[in-house]
C-alpha cells in the first residue's frame, strides 16, 4: 500500500496536462483503487480504517461532501461511501499539518501566489492565527485574545448592520442554530450562506408553487419510481452514491432520462463496487434516453413536455381539481407554444422532446431531480416552476415513487437553512426566537451573498466572519469580490485548511481552526454529537472517531459561544450585550443537548428534536405536500405557473459557457488534478468546446486561449463589459453546438456580480457569453457586438491572491 506522502512543495504545472478519451462508465475497481490510494497517502492504514468504516454509519459521522441521504440503518453497507466521499474524509483527516512554523516560512505574498490545490494540500491548521495591520505573515494568537479582539471590533461598530456573517454548508445544525441566534442578538440579519449561490432558486420556486422550499421525495421514492429524470446534474462526480439508488430503481424496472449538455459517464453506465458485476462485468446501464440540451434550454423543454401532456390528456384531473390552482390559465398558455422557439432554445428536435414526453405519459410515478445546471441561470426560478408544472399535471407529489428532488451539493446546507441561517427569516421564526430568549430580533431583511459583496465594495461593511467555506473563490466576479473584501477592516475565517479567502482581507484578519466532523468533540469534558439534515429532510446524528488534529482546536459550537460571551463581557450594558445575556451560552457549550432542546422549542417541525435523533438513523422533518398533499401557499393549493419561452441569443463567434466541477474537487476544494471521466489528467485549465465550433472559430484542439466573458447590464447604460481568465487549453468535446464548459473556481472571474437569477439573486454561472482569444489579449481592444463603445473591463488573473 502507499506510504504517507508529504504535502506538495511545488504547485501545479499545467504543462503536464494530458487529454484522453472520455469514459463511458463511472465507479468500478478504479474508483476503489483511487479512494484507497488517496486515503493511505494522507491518513495511513489505521486512520483510514478508523474513518471510512464509520463514514455514513448510524453510529458514525456524516460525510463532509454531498447531501445525498443514507439508507436505513439496517440496509447500509460496511463501506457506505463513494470515491469522492473518501477524498473528502481524507482532506479533513489528513496527517499533514499547517503550524506556526509553516506560517513563519510562508509570507502572505507567497501564499497569495499559490493555487487552491496547493494551499489545501498543505494540511490542517493547528492553532488560531492573526495578521495584524501592516503584517506580512500570520502569527499565533490565543483563543481568548482572538475573542477579545473580535468583540472589541463588533461592539465598536456604528451599527450591527456593518457586520456580515457567512455560513458554509458543512456547519452542523447545533452550530448553525447558535450562530444565527448570536447574529440576531447582535442586532442584524446579515446571514448570507452558500445556498445563496446554489439552490436558492429551488427554494424560491418551490415556496411559491408548493409552499415549502425543499424536495418532496425520500430515498425509497427513488427506488420505487417508474421514471427518473436527472436534469442539470452530474451524479457520477457530484453525488456518486445516487448511482446506487438509480441502479436499484433500474432493477425494479424504472426508466431514466438524463438532460445535460454533456453526456456524463455516471449517467451512461454504473459499475457498482459493492457488487460482483461492478468488478467483473459491464455494470448497469442507466439512462434510457439522453437529451443533449443546449445551455439554458430547460424551461422550454419542460414547457413543451407539459403542452404535450395536456394535448394527450395524460393528466391526473382529480389531483388538479382538488389540489392545484392556475390549471386553466396554464392550458391556455401552452396551447400557444411556439415549437420553433422550443427547438431553438433546447437545441433538440421535436421528435426528441416528444420521445421524452411519451416517457412521462407512460409513467405511473415520476421523480425529477436537478442541481446547479438548473439553478444558476437568469431564469432558474421560472425553469423550476416549469418542472413543478409537469409534476402537478400528473399528480406526482404526495404519492409513492414520485416527486421533486433538488439534490443539494453540500452536506448540511439544507440543515443550516432549517436552523435559521437565512437573511430573510420569516416573522413566525423570529417570533419564536423572541419567545425563547426574550430579546426582539431585528426584522429588516439582511444581505444575501451578492448584496453582501456589493456592500463591502461600497465600503459599508467593517467586519466579516465566514463560518467555514471559501467565500472569495466561491463567489462570482472574483476580482470584484476580492477587492471588496480588502475594504473590510476585520476579516475572520473559521476554517480547517487554507484557501484563498485567508489571504484576501483589509487591515487585519483572523484564522480560527475548528474541529472537523471526523474528530471527537470533547467540549465541556463529555463526548458531544451534532446533527445534520440531508437533501430529503432526514435529520440524524454525527459523531467523529478521531483524536483532534491539534489540542488547540475548538468545536464550531465553542467558537460561537466563546465569541458571544466575549461580546457580552465587552459591552454588557449595550443592546447586544443585554441580548447576549439572555442566551445560555455556557450551558450550550457544555452540553449540546441544551441546544437541541432549544431547537425543539423554536424551529418549525423539530418538536422532541433530541429524543428523535436518539433513534438510529434519526427522523424525517414534516413536509406537508409529501405527507398530506397540503400546500401552504396563499391559495392553499399548489400553483401552476405561466412563463414565456425565450431563446438565449449569442452573438456570432461566441459560445455559452457553463462552469462545472472536475471529478477531483468538491466545490472550491481541489482534491487532485484528474477529471478521469472526461479524460483530463494532471491539470485543470481546460475549456471543452465542440469540434465544429473549434473549426468555425479558426482554432485547433489543444490551442491555448484566453477566456473572455461578455456581459451587458440590462439596467446599465448599454455598454458591454469584458472579463478575462487566461491560459486555458481547448479540448474538443461532444456537446451541443455553441456550448462550452470549464472548471470553477478558475472561471468564476467571468461571472458578473450583477448577473443573477430573477427571484433568487443567485449568480448566473451556467450561461456566460464567452469569446476565445489568443493568449495575451488586451481587455477592451475589440469592439463588442451590440455596444457602441469598446468593451470595458478590469484585468482578471483568476487568482485573487495576485490581484493588486
Amino acid at each position: 500500500m502507499s506510504a504517507l506522502r508529504p504535502a506538495p512543495k511545488s504547485d501545479i504545472d499545467e504543462g503536464d496536462l494530458d487529454v484522453d478519451k472520455p469514459h463511458h462508465h463511472a465507479a468500478g475497481p478504479t474508483a476503489v483503487a483511487v479512494s484507497m490510494k488517496r486515503a493511505m497517502e494522507q491518513m495511513g492504514p489505521v486512520r483510514t480504517a478508523q474513518t471510512l468504516l464509520k463514514l455514513n454509519q448510524a453510529d458514525g459521522f456524516d460525510c463532509q461532501g454531498c447531501a445525498w441521504p443514507d439508507p436505513s440503518p439496517g440496509e447500509r453497507h460496511h463501506a457506505e461511501f463513494c470515491e469522492n466521499g473518501a477524498k473528502a474524509v481524507t482532506e479533513e483527516a489528513t496527517k499533514r499539518r499547517v503550524d506556526r512554523e509553516f506560517f513563519a516560512s510562508h509570507s502572505l505574498a507567497d501564499l497569495a501566489g499559490r493555487t487552491e490545490y496547493w494551499l489545501g494540500q498543505q494540511g490542517r491548521i493547528t492553532e488560531p492565527m492573526i495578521v495584524r495591520e501592516g503584517g506580512t505573515h500570520y502569527e499565533p494568537i490565543s483563543w481568548e485574545d482572538a475573542n477579545a479582539l473580535m468583540a472589541e471590533r463588533l461592539t465598536g461598530l456604528s451599527s450591527p448592520d456593518r457586520a456580515v456573517f457567512y455560513t458554509s454548508g458543512k456547519v452542523s445544525n447545533e452550530a448553525a442554530y447558535a450562530y444565527q441566534v448570536f447574529v440576531r442578538a447582535l442586532g442584524t440579519n446579515n446571514l448570507p450562506d452558500c445556498s445563496n449561490m446554489c439552490h436558492e432558486s429551488s427554494g424560491s420556486a418551490l415556496v411559491e408553487t408548493i409552499g415549502i422550499g425543499k424536495g418532496s421525495v425520500s430515498l425509497e421514492d427513488i427506488h420505487l419510481a417508474k421514471l427518473i429524470v436527472v436534469v442539470g446534474q452530474n451524479p457520477g462526480t457530484n453525488h456518486p452514491r445516487m448511482l446506487s439508488a438509480l441502479e436499484e430503481a433500474k432493477g425494479r424496472g424504472a426508466k431514466i432520462i438524463s438532460v445535460n449538455p454533456l453526456e456524463e459517464a455516471g449517467m451512461v453506465r454504473f459499475k457498482n463496487p459493492q457488487k460482483v458485476k461492478g468488478w467483473l462485468a459491464n455494470g448497469t446501464g442507466l439512462s434510457d434516453l439522453h437529451l443533449p440540451i443546449r445551455i439554458n434550454g430547460d424551461l422550454a423543454l419542460f414547457q413543451a413536455i407539459g403542452s404535450l401532456l395536456v394535448q394527450w390528456d395524460a393528466l391526473d384531473r382529480e389531483f388538479l381539481e382538488r389540489y392545484t390552482a392556475g390549471f386553466e390559465q396554464y392550458v391556455d398558455h401552452v396551447q400557444e407554444l411556439d415549437w420553433a422557439k422550443v427547438e431553438a432554445s433546447t437545441g433538440l428536435t421535436r421528435a426528441q422532446v416528444t420521445e421524452a414526453a411519451e416517457m412521462f405519459r407512460d409513467s405511473e410515478a415520476t421523480v425529477t431531480c436537478w442541481a446547479m445546471g438548473i439553478t444558476q441561470h437568469h431564469n432558474s426560478v421560472a425553469t423550476i416552476k416549469e418542472i413543478v408544472n409537469v409534476a402537478l399535471l400528473q399528480g406526482n407529489i404526495g404519492r409513492p415513487g414520485a416527486g421533486l428532488c433538488p439534490v443539494r451539493g453540500h452536506s448540511n446546507v439544507q440543515g443550516d437553512r432549517t436552523m435559521g441561517v437565512w437573511e430573510r427569516l420569516p416573522d413566525h421564526f423570529l417570533d419564536a426566537i423572541q419567545g425563547e430568549f426574550g430579546f426582539d430580533p431585528p426584522r429588516e431583511h439582511g444581505h444575501d451573498t451578492v448584496q453582501a459583496i456589493r456592500e463591502m465594495r461600497d465600503g459599508t461593511v467593517d467586519f466579516f466572519l465566514s463560518m467555514g467555506g471559501n467565500f472569495v473563490s466561491a463567489a462570482p466576479d472574483t476580482e470584484v469580490t476580492a477587492a471588496a473584501m480588502r475594504k473590510v477592516r476585520t476579516v475572520v475565517n473559521v476554517a480547517t485548511k487554507l484557501n484563498h479567502s485567508h489571504v484576501t482581507f483589509g487591515r487585519e484578519t483572523l484564522l480560527l481552526p475548528p474541529l472537523g466532523r471526523s474528530e471527537k468533540d470533547l467540549t465541556g469534558g463529555v463526548e458531544q454529537r451534532v446533527t445534520v439534515e440531508d437533501s430529503m429532510s432526514a435529520v440524524h446524528a454525527s459523531k467523529g472517531p478521531l483524536k483532534p488534529a491539534s489540542p488547540h482546536l475548538r468545536s464550531e459550537v465553542h467558537v460561537v459561544c466563546g465569541l458571544a460571551e466575549a461580546v457580552q463581557a465587552a459591552a454588557p450594558d449595550s443592546p447586544a450585550g443585554q441580548a447576549m445575556a439572555r442566551v445560555p451560552w455556557a450551558a450550550w457549550r457544555s452540553d449540546y443537548t441544551e441546544i437541541r432542546r432549544s431547537i425543539a422549542r423554536v424551529v418549525p417541525g423539530c418538536a422532541a428534536y433530541d429524543e428523535k435523533v436518539d433513534v438510529p438513523g434519526g427522523f424525517v422533518l414534516p413536509h406537508p405536500p409529501r405527507d398530506t398533499r397540503t400546500f401552504e401557499t396563499e391559495s392553499g393549493k399548489a400553483l401552476l405557473s405561466c412563463t414565456p419561452v425565450e431563446v438565449l441569443e449569442v452573438p456570432q463567434g461566441r459560445l455559452l459557457l457553463q462552469t462545472l466541477r472536475s471529478h477531483d474537487q468538491f466545490n472550491t476544494t481541489i482534491y487532485g488534478l484528474d477529471d478521469r471521466y472526461r479524460g483530463i489528467s494532471n491539470g485543470r485549465r481546460v475549456v471543452f468546446v465542440h469540434p465544429d465550433d473549434i473549426r468555425e472559430l479558426e482554432m485547433a484542439d489543444g490551442d491555448m486561449v484566453d477566456l473572455v466573458g461578455e456581459w451587458t447590464d440590462p439596467d446599465g447604460n448599454g455598454d458591454a463589459e469584458e472579463r478575462i481568465a487566461r491560459d486555458f487549453r481547448i479540448v474538443s468535446y461532444d456537446q451541443p453546438r455553441g456550448c462550452a464548459a470549464a472548471y470553477y473556481p478558475e472561471t468564476n472571474p467571468l461571472v458578473p456580480l450583477d448577473s443573477t437569477a430573477v427571484g433568487s439573486n443567485t449568480p448566473v454561472s451556467k450561461a456566460v457569453i464567452l469569446r476565445l482569444e489568443r493568449p495575451g489579449y488586451v481587455l477592451g481592444s475589440r469592439t463588442i457586438e451590440g455596444s457602441g463603445d469598446q468593451g470595458t473591463g478590469t484585468m482578471r488573473t483568476d487568482n485573487p491572491g495576485q490581484l493588486a
